[in-house]
């Protein structure tokens, strides 16, 4: 589990330094999808993490390849933890946002915006100051992985 608590630090720095730094100076929609993706990596450790935990503990669980058969497996068996199922709904919100069809808003300008049409009725805006929040999600994630070691 330490390596990869070390994994989702070292992705989260570079999550740091994508906000901090690039999106500073570029201001572009290439940048936000490339926080989200770090984002994603990151929770993608953090959940392989929980999951070999428990398969230590078992030594019979099979843990599946895909993404989305992990959270489903993670849920059932972290069904006692409100958090960790908080967190794996998140993760798939990411990966929701990162796979679907985007357009540009003020490129290059301080409200630099990727817009997401998720379902027909639900578009999100992902901007500055939602990868912040995201960033900030992340860093709670982490924390809980710690507290569960």
């Amino acid at each position: 589990m330490k390596d990869y608590l070390s994994k989702v630090k070292d992705e989260l720095k570079r999550v740091d330094h994508l906000l901090y730094v690039s999106l500073k100076y570029t201001r572009t929609v290439d940048v936000i999808r490339s926080v989200v993706e770090r984002l994603i990596n990151a929770f993608d450790f953090g959940i392989d993490g929980l999951l070999t935990k428990v398969k230590k503990r078992r030594k019979t669980l099979e843990i599946p390849t895909q993404p989305r058969k992990k959270c489903e497996l993670a849920k059932e068996l972290y069904e006692d933890d409100e958090k960790v199922l908080k967190f794996i709904d998140f993760y798939l919100e990411l990966r929701n946002i990162i796979q679907a069809k985007y357009t540009k808003r003020e490129e290059y300008r301080r409200h630099v915006t990727m817009i997401v049409a998720l379902e027909p009725e639900r578009v999100v805006e992902v901007d500055i100051d939602k990868l912040h929040d995201y960033e900030n999600r992340a860093k709670e994630f982490l924390e809980h992985l710690e507290k569960i070691k």
